[in-house]
């Protein structure tokens, strides 16, 4: 019966964890994308944000992850809502691909930024690879940087990454991405689809996410 007891205990307490995560995780996307886009020489660029129509953050992605079980970690997608700003969050598991400078470190934390409807079409699809030729690139760094290059001008998404105080803008070819609905589960007390999540007007943004939205808007407020 005591044995019995201890396991019903630690079930309880690791679906209590596994619930907690997904509102964990999006305060340190939040603080992730407050510390990144508050430094002026390192940040994404002020022009390309304001122009992109998705944004996905993944905080802490972990090296021995992509070892052990070829998971590079979990982060959120938030989309542009015409005439209210961005919208709640849904989540994402990212998977595989070659990231580049994150391989050389322990950590690291990656931003992608959607830059047109077609891109985010595919990002709110359950399951999304990147690696079409204009697909993806790496971002420029500096906040009054700009896309350049024909690569960053005709891709549909790009993305930077930030290891062991590193920002850089990386290439993400091959990664898979796809919605969590165990997570959404968690946050919105029901498995929702991402796209129901950032394309439905009646969607509220949760307590928990408050802090990430507003950051969102801080800095990019186009409705």
């Amino acid at each position: 019966m005591g044995i019995l007891y201890l396991l019903l205990l630690s079930a309880a307490a690791l679906a209590g964890k596994e619930k907690a995560e997904p509102l964990q995780r999006l305060d340190e996307a939040t603080a992730v994308f407050k510390e990144i886009m508050g430094a002026p020489d390192k940040s994404i660029p002020q022009d390309l944000l304001d122009k992109s129509e998705c944004i996905v953050i993944v905080p802490g992605l972990k090296k021995g992850a992509f070892i052990i079980g070829g998971k590079y970690g979990k982060g959120y997608i938030s989309c542009r809502r015409h005439g209210v700003g961005w919208s709640a969050p849904g989540t994402v598991r990212v998977e595989g691909g070659s990231f580049g400078l994150q391989i050389g470190g322990s950590e690291s934390d990656v931003i992608m930024l959607v830059m047109n409807n077609r891109g985010a079409e595919k990002l709110l699809s359950s399951k999304f690879t990147l690696g079409g030729e204009g697909e993806v690139a790496a971002g420029p760094v500096g906040r009054d940087a700009t896309a350049q290059t024909d690569a960053m001008m005709r891709a549909e998404i790009l993305s930077w990454s930030r290891s062991r105080g590193v920002f850089a803008g990386i290439s993400l070819q091959g990664a898979t991405l796809r919605q969590d609905l165990d997570d959404n589960g968690a946050i919105y007390g029901r498995k929702v689809t991402n796209r129901e999540i950032v394309q439905s007007s009646s969607m509220p943004v949760p307590n928990a996410a408050q802090g990430l939205v507003s950051i969102l808007n801080k800095y990019s407020s186009r409705k």
